[in-house]
């Protein structure tokens, strides 16, 4: 945003130029107008001519609410580290047609309750992959109470505004292991990233453990992935059968997204005639809980 701003006022000193060809009443307001206009749709990626052009600009967005204790926030971690390291991701960020990608780690948990781990980074060959994956692993660690998936989605498409970086595809990497029970509805927050040209993928964790607190994991949490959290041009999941499967489940997201491709359905979403689960349905589980200790 400061780029452009910038840009955009060194456009007032044509705009005297501007209104004599066009004939406009007051040069200046109406020439500014025009420039802000042509900027703005001159630029793909919602960046400017001076941002860092790269073939994708990606939130890693990661659940780290108190419903996975912190052997399980560990694996996560983990999970990421040596995905971010493994050579398969580094080819196909080196495949892209610029070589490129920039990267930011998010954690998340309540509405209010989401920091950067790791800031937009560059990542194009094996060293810059390394040395994010070592920022994430000493990132301080950072466990919260209760689920806001639209609050992660909202600060995590924030996040690409004035970052410094430019691309056609701009991505939010959703991982969690329940749905949204607090802040707005997931929907609202999924639909106004999509309407500004993000896309949303998504990682769910299917988890039997029982929580500490009693309070009792998601049943089909895929299914209200793939229906509530995801969206956009080739947006697509990965499932992770509980934590220690989610090294897999990242790798296998990270390869495929970087590449820009469209992976089949894991098999565990192919089956048939279970129950779609609602929008809001963590909501109404949470309220459950609170009124009467019971779901």
């Amino acid at each position: 945003m400061r780029h452009l701003v910038q840009r955009v006022i060194s456009h007032a000193w044509a705009a005297p130029a501007c209104a004599r060809r066009f004939g406009v009443g007051r040069p200046v307001f109406a020439c500014l107008a025009i420039a802000a206009i042509a900027i703005v749709l001159a630029v793909p990626g919602q960046g400017t001519a001076a941002d860092r052009e790269v073939d994708l600009q990606l939130v890693l967005a990661v659940d780290v609410s108190r419903s996975m204790d912190p052997d399980e926030a560990a694996l996560v971690r983990l999970g990421f580290v040596h995905a971010l390291r493994h050579p398969d991701v580094i080819h196909a960020i080196e495949r892209g047609p610029l070589g490129r990608i920039a990267v930011t780690y998010v954690e998340w948990g309540g509405n209010y309750d989401q920091r950067t781990g790791v800031d937009w980074t560059e990542i194009s060959d094996a060293e810059s992959a390394a040395a994010f994956a070592t920022a994430v692993q000493l990132s301080p660690v950072f466990l919260v109470n209760w689920t806001s998936i639209s609050g992660a989605i909202a600060f995590s498409a924030r996040r690409f505004e004035g970052n410094g970086f430019r691309s056609e595809r701009r991505i939010i990497d959703i991982a969690g292991d329940g749905p949204n029970n607090v802040g707005p509805y997931v929907l609202e927050a999924r639909n106004r990233a999509l309407a500004s040209g993000i896309v949303i993928n998504g990682l769910p964790i299917i988890n039997n453990r029982p929580q500490a607190n009693g309070y009792p994991n998601f049943p089909d949490l895929d299914l209200y992935y793939e229906d509530c959290v995801i969206g956009g041009p080739g947006s697509f999941m990965v499932v992770a059968n509980g934590f220690n499967d989610f090294a897999r489940a990242i790798l296998r997201k990270l390869v495929t997204e970087i590449a820009g491709l469209t992976p089949p359905r894991d098999p565990i979403q192919l089956v048939a005639e279970r129950p779609r689960p609602p929008c809001n349905a963590g909501e109404i589980q949470l309220q459950r809980y609170l009124d009467y200790g019971t779901f």
